[in-house]
């Protein structure tokens, strides 16, 4: 991949970091998650630094072990008694906030695609509308948890709702990278995430915001 601007990179590092804070004190600053976050921060890091994404051809695909650790991992947690009560004791009033980080990952995208690594579909001038929950994330927060004045549905529905966003753009992604099942963006694939520290989007930034969405839903089903 071409040098990029240095900017490029220390706004994603600064995003990705905010994201984890944010979800550190949605967990009331328990240590753990932030232990185990860090240390799968390291690990992708080092592993995209010694360049093991950048070979595409290798079957199953590298880029999987970018999400399927994590997948596994929420999944776990979803069906297991500690893995519940963790969850369940999650601040969905601090999650809410934390959805506010998508705002800076779309104007990283847009500025990967001007550089040429990610293809426009991935950007607000494509097929990505995942900064409307970014930007609608402080407008639910007041409404809901500050002023009242609308109901936890709207919460539920506006959560369900930036979901689909989110999983939009993961599959949109996904079929854009240079692998063996790829479908769209052939001129210009999504290479920019095979790279430190992009490769941080689909294994932690990305995860953390799925993981937000699906606690408040349990939560607000729940009650």
């Amino acid at each position: 991949m071409a040098q990029l601007p240095t900017y490029i990179s220390l706004v994603f590092i600064a995003t990705t970091l905010l994201t984890v804070w944010l979800f550190f004190r949605a967990a009331n600053y328990s240590k753990t998650p932030l232990i185990v976050l860090i240390l799968w921060m390291f690990l992708q890091s080092i592993v995209a630094l010694l360049g093991f994404y950048l070979d595409t051809t290798a079957i199953p695909p590298r880029f999987l072990f970018l999400i399927a650790p994590v997948i596994v991992f929420i999944i776990v947690l979803f069906n297991t008694p500690k893995g519940k009560a963790f969850i369940d004791s999650i601040s969905i009033e601090k999650l809410t906030m934390l959805h506010i980080v998508r705002i800076p990952v779309e104007i990283v995208l847009f500025w990967l695609f001007l550089q040429k690594t990610i293809p426009q579909l991935m950007t607000f001038e494509g097929r990505n509308f995942d900064i409307l929950a970014g930007i609608t994330a402080p407008i639910i927060y007041f409404f809901v948890f500050v002023k009242h004045s609308i109901s936890k549905k709207i919460l539920l529905f506006w959560n369900f709702a930036c979901l689909a966003l989110l999983l939009n753009i993961v599959i949109n992604a996904l079929l854009s990278a240079p692998l063996p099942f790829q479908q769209f963006a052939f001129e210009q694939p999504n290479i920019a995430v095979l790279y430190f520290p992009f490769n941080l989007l689909p294994s932690v930034v990305v995860p953390l915001v799925l993981f937000a969405h699906l606690v408040v839903i349990r939560q607000l089903l729940n009650k």
